[in-house]
C-alpha cells in the first residue's frame, strides 16, 4: 500500500540520519566477528555454526537498541500526535515500523556474508544450511523487533524500552538453557516457547512449519498487543 511504502521509506531513512545506527552495526560486526573467528581456527571446521549460536544472544541486546526509539521518541517529541492526523491507520503505522526495523536488521546482517566467504575460502562450506540459517536469523530479528516495538509503544522512556525488550528477548533465548532444571510437563511447554529450539532447526537448514508458525505467532501477538496499547492512547 502507498501509505505503508512511504512510511517505511521515512522510518528506514531515519535510522541512518543518526550516528547511532552506524555505531550499532559496528558493535555488532566487531563482536560477532571477534567471537566467531577467535575460536574458528582452533576447531578447524568449515562451518558457521558457532556464529549462528551466538546470534540469538547478540540480537537480544542489539535489536532492542534498534527498536527502543520507534514510539518512545515520538511520544517525547510530540510527533506521534502529528502522525495520528495523517491518513494512515494504526495497523499501517505498525507494519511500516516493523518492516523498517527488519530491513535495518537485514542491512546489519549483510556484511556477515563475508564471514561465510572467508570460511568457504578455508574449507568446503555447505551453502544450503547457511542460506537456511540466514532466513532463520531474519525471522529471529523480526520477532525480537516486534517485541521491541511493543515495549516501545508502552513507554515514553527509551532506556526503559531497551531494558524491558532486552530482558524479554534474552529470557526467550535463555529458556533453552534452563530446561535442565525444569520438571517434565512444564519442560515441554517451555521448550516450545524457547526461541532457540525453533531457530536451531532453521539454522540447520530444516524449514519446519511448526517453527514458522512459532515465529509468525510471536510477531502477530506482539503487533496486536502494540495495536491495543496505541489504541488506548488515542
Amino acid at each position: 500500500m502507498p501509505q505503508i511504502r512511504s512510511m517505511f521509506a521515512k522510518e528506514f531513512k531515519a535510522y541512518f540520519v543518526s550516528p547511532i545506527a552506524y555505531i550499532v552495526i559496528a558493535i555488532f560486526l566487531v563482536l560477532t566477528g571477534w567471537l566467531f573467528f577467535s575460536t574458528y581456527f582452533l576447531k578447524g571446521q568449515a562451518s558457521l555454526t558457532d556464529f549462528f549460536v551466538l546470534l540469538p544472544f547478540m540480537f537480544s541486546f542489539i535489536v532492542p537498541a534498534v527498536t527502543m526509539r520507534l514510539f518512545s521518541e515520538e511520544y517525547n517529541t510530540g510527533s506521534y500526535e502529528m502522525l495520528l492526523t495523517l491518513p494512515v491507520t494504526l495497523k499501517q503505522i505498525l507494519a511500516a515500523k516493523l518492516l523498517a526495523a527488519t530491513a535495518f536488521i537485514a542491512v546489519m546482517l549483510a556484511p556477515t556474508g563475508f564471514y561465510a566467504l572467508a570460511v568457504a575460502w578455508t574449507g568446503d562450506l555447505e551453502w544450503g544450511p547457511v542460506a537456511g540459517a540466514y532466513i532463520g536469523a531474519l525471522l529471529l530479528g523480526t520477532v525480537f523487533a516486534s517485541i521491541g516495538l511493543l515495549v516501545s509503544a508502552l513507554t515514553r522512556n527509551q532506556i526503559i524500552a531497551f531494558i524491558l525488550a532486552a530482558a524479554v528477548c534474552f529470557g526467550l533465548t535463555m529458556l533453552d538453557y534452563a530446561l535442565f532444571f525444569i520438571p517434565g510437563p512444564i519442560q515441554e511447554v517451555l521448550q516450545f516457547l524457547a526461541v532457540g529450539t525453533h531457530f536451531d532447526n532453521i539454522a540447520k537448514g530444516v524449514i519446519d512449519s511448526r517453527d514458522l508458525l512459532y515465529f509468525f505467532s510471536l510477531v502477530f501477538i506482539s503487533l496486536y498487543a502494540a495495536y491495543l496499547a496505541l489504541y488506548e492512547k488515542q
